[in-house]
């Protein structure tokens, strides 16, 4: 294994856990609310509540960040090497697992385990071993 060190940033990196640690304790200091993007977003798909604002203003801020990022910076050059029916199979199948694991890793990863949540902590860790899981078997083993 080699490290690519020209995207190597932990300033960077650590710049923006700050700053997603931060958002996430506003929201829940200010708001009572966790930080789940599929939480918030199933919130939005509902019949309209009074806390449509809040959700829409959120969601807004997500979609906002890159846009202002690149008004300091280049812009992040993309690079997907999939196509598009299997982007849409990926994202259909991460949709499924946030229903079946009652949230999804911003609200357990970032959220729930700095809450000490038991079953944060359980979420997370199966997360951790479905993507190294589906990592190895895809590009190591059978797409060698």
């Amino acid at each position: 294994m080699s490290i690519d060190w020209s995207a190597f940033t932990p300033w960077q990196s650590l710049a923006g856990g700050a700053l997603i640690g931060m958002g996430a304790s506003v929201l829940i200091l200010f708001n009572g609310r966790i930080a789940g993007i599929s939480g918030i977003l199933g919130g939005l798909l509902k019949r309209p509540t009074r806390d449509t604002g809040w959700r829409l203003a959120f969601l807004l801020g997500l979609a906002m960040a890159p846009i202002v990022y690149t008004w300091w910076r280049q812009p992040v050059e993309l690079r997907i090497d999939a196509g598009p029916l299997v982007l849409i199979g990926a994202g259909l199948l991460v949709g499924i697992g946030t229903r079946y694991g009652s949230g999804c890793t911003s609200g357990h990863g970032v959220c729930g385990i700095s809450r000490l949540s038991s079953r944060s902590l359980v979420a997370t860790g199966i997360f951790m071993f479905a993507g190294m899981a589906t990592v190895t078997l895809l590009r190591h083993l059978l797409l060698r």
